[in-house]
């Protein structure tokens, strides 16, 4: 069976989303932690710890995702304040290589990002419809973003980093099966 690889997450274009995917989008969006907790649990720790190469493990892959919620929080009230500009990123992933997230449990990680994912879903659910319709330009893609388009991406992101784990986790097991 031929392997499809995943592309790269900074080389990924978004399309413009409509307002009528506010409410699947927030159910994606919720629903990040529970997939997590769900795909990862039965696996032991120096699983997810266990690296391929130069790639992040499991764990430093799901805490990088904790690592970003404050930014996706920030970037919605950036929006809904009517700014120009969306804060930018830190395109180094500086916190999440220096975090040492592989010295956590998937359990610890997994309540972080429960915990600020609730902070943002929250948040998304106290806008208006005139915040809905708000747009500022993104730093990276240099394209406006409505908060729906946030929204996609930020869900995107995560999907990206969930089949990120569980390709690392394919490559894991085969390499100890030899």
């Amino acid at each position: 069976m031929a392997v499809i690889a995943l592309k790269p997450w900074f080389e990924r274009q978004f399309p413009v989303v409509g307002n009528d995917s506010y409410w699947p989008l927030l159910e994606r969006l919720e629903g990040t932690p529970m997939r997590i907790k769900a795909k990862f649990e039965p696996y032991p720790d120096a699983l997810l710890q266990s690296k391929v190469g130069a790639e992040w493990s499991v764990l430093e892959n799901i805490g990088h995702l904790v690592d970003l919620e404050p930014l996706w929080i920030g970037r919605v009230s950036d929006i809904a304040q009517g700014l120009e500009f969306m804060r930018p990123a830190d395109l180094s992933n500086r916190q999440t290589h220096e975090a040492d997230h592989n010295t956590k449990t998937l359990e610890e990680l997994w309540f972080s990002l429960t915990e600020l994912r609730t902070q943002f879903l929250d948040l998304l659910q106290t806008l208006s419809s005139a915040d809905l319709d708000k747009a500022a330009l993104h730093p990276r893609l240099k394209t406006p973003m409505k908060i729906v388009d946030l929204m996609y991406f930020v869900a995107e992101h995560d999907d990206h980093h969930l089949a990120t784990c569980s390709m690392l986790l394919k490559k894991s097991q085969r390499k100890r099966t030899f």
